[in-house]
């Protein structure tokens, strides 16, 4: 089984072309014309074992809003697409990550139902280009995207970049857990036979 998506999408305000391999070794190329959020998203794809290729042209003259934003729902689309019936998957995943003086959890219920819970109040307003305040907007696009729970508190930190790369972390960790096949699992992990 190929679990491979390719996605492209492309409005007025950004142009996104992404390939996500769930069974990857955690290789990436990665573009989006913001380098804090190319690291990011690098961290995710190293720790989940995803491999990830994206290109994003945006409108950074306007701010970095789209381009996070719709990269966000660009993966969530990738991950969904990507994980077919989900038949045989874990479902769920969950991890503690910490990273110096964060200290972050993540949880994932790849249900179906999209619900995100973003716990975190950072100390600044910017990680080199990267408004803080967009990392929630990630997160919640990718929850929606992809039909998922996602939950995100941060336990402990001080330090906006340890923060943010913990919150990225911990995401690839714990979704590495839940699309994780189960020799036990016949069909999908649900008493209603579908997600």
């Amino acid at each position: 089984m190929d679990r491979t998506a390719h996605i492209t999408r492309k409005t007025k305000e950004t142009d996104i072309d992404l390939t996500l391999h769930i069974d990857g070794v955690g290789k990436s190329e990665i573009k989006t014309g913001i380098g804090f959020f190319d690291h990011m998203l690098t961290g995710f794809s190293k720790h989940g074992f995803f491999d990830l290729t994206l290109s994003v042209q945006g409108d950074l003259n306007v701010d970095g809003h789209h381009t996070v934003e719709d990269t966000g729902i660009v993966l969530g689309c990738a991950i969904k697409e990507a994980l077919g019936d989900k038949e045989g998957i874990k479902r769920y995943g969950s991890f503690i990550l910490p990273m110096d003086d964060a200290l972050c959890l993540c949880a994932i219920d790849l249900c179906g139902r999209p619900y995100f819970s973003g716990d975190c109040t950072f100390p600044v307003e910017r990680v080199g280009e990267l408004e803080t305040e967009l990392v929630r907007e990630f997160f919640y696009a990718v929850s929606y995207s992809a039909g998922m729970n996602l939950h995100l508190k941060m336990l402990n930190g001080g330090n906006a970049h340890h923060m943010i790369e913990a919150m990225f972390k911990a995401f690839g960790k714990a979704l590495d857990t839940a699309t994780a096949f189960d020799p036990r699992i016949k069909g999908v992990l649900s008493t209603k036979g579908a997600l």
